[in-house]
């Protein structure tokens, strides 16, 4: 399985690709597994200017624009199928503060095919450090988003091992992020980097049975990569490690 399950479209406000262009250049790259994951603001809000009428928004009310983003994505998947499986998950902004527009409490999630969660090593995080309540507060599969874990888990003083079985028994995975796109100034991420050198982080993975997934967090479909999904792909096979939803 080849998969890519971090794939922005124009519901995202820093990207203006629409799905079926992001789905045919997976295609084309042959990827087998694509997952949409925009961003909660992107998608609740609508539009950017909403989002700035309303300051933080940690409360506001995305009524129904998150099940309508939902409803288009099933509507893509239906056009594809049989060339290739889609999941319509969503990537969820956990800062709060000033300009940080995290999913507001009462929003309503649990219908996705899966959660990318992002920032939870940042001090302003709403989850506070714990992702396995925020994981539960999601309600559908819940995977984390270009983060460390190595280095986040260590900050909170925790057992390595201890923490990825947790993160198994909970049905937690954990992003390889491969970007590699102007939008992100043509930068990698040093753990994903690690990772793939560090037989011990490998093996001690494994042994977890934590699951990981693959995203190249494409915002800009020219730029599409596969061949980055791809190697990614080969590379936590070849490790003994099983991706999200494979065998599913």
């Amino acid at each position: 399985m080849i998969q890519d399950l971090h794939a922005h479209t124009y519901y995202s406000f820093c990207s203006e690709d629409t799905p079926d262009e992001v789905v045919q250049a997976a295609i084309r790259g042959g990827v087998t597994q694509l997952g949409f994951c925009d961003h909660n603001y992107g998608v609740g809000c609508a539009r950017k200017e909403f989002c700035w009428d309303k300051g933080t928004n940690l409360d506001a009310d995305y009524g129904k624009t998150l099940v309508r983003y939902y409803d288009h994505m099933r509507l893509i998947k239906e056009k594809y199928r049989g060339k290739i499986k889609i999941l319509c998950g969503i990537e969820v902004c956990t800062l709060k503060g000033k300009d940080s527009y995290a999913l507001p409490s009462g929003a309503d999630i649990s219908f996705f095919d899966f959660a990318l969660i992002e920032n939870i090593d940042d001090p302003r995080s709403i989850t506070g450090g714990d992702l396995f309540a925020f994981a539960k507060r999601c309600g559908c599969p819940v995977g984390v988003a270009h983060t460390d874990m190595f280095a986040f888990i260590r900050s909170l003083g925790e057992d390595p091992a201890k923490y990825f079985r947790k993160m198994a028994e909970s049905g937690i995975f954990w992003e390889m992020n491969v970007n590699y796109d102007s939008l992100h100034s043509f930068q990698t991420h040093a753990y994903v980097t690690e990772f793939f050198k560090n037989k011990e982080q490998q093996e001690l993975v494994k042994k977890s049975g934590v699951r990981l997934s693959v995203g190249f967090d494409g915002h800009i479909a020219k730029e599409y990569k596969p061949t980055r999904v791809q190697t990614a792909c080969t590379l936590i096979k070849n490790a003994g490690i099983k991706l999200a939803f494979e065998n599913f």
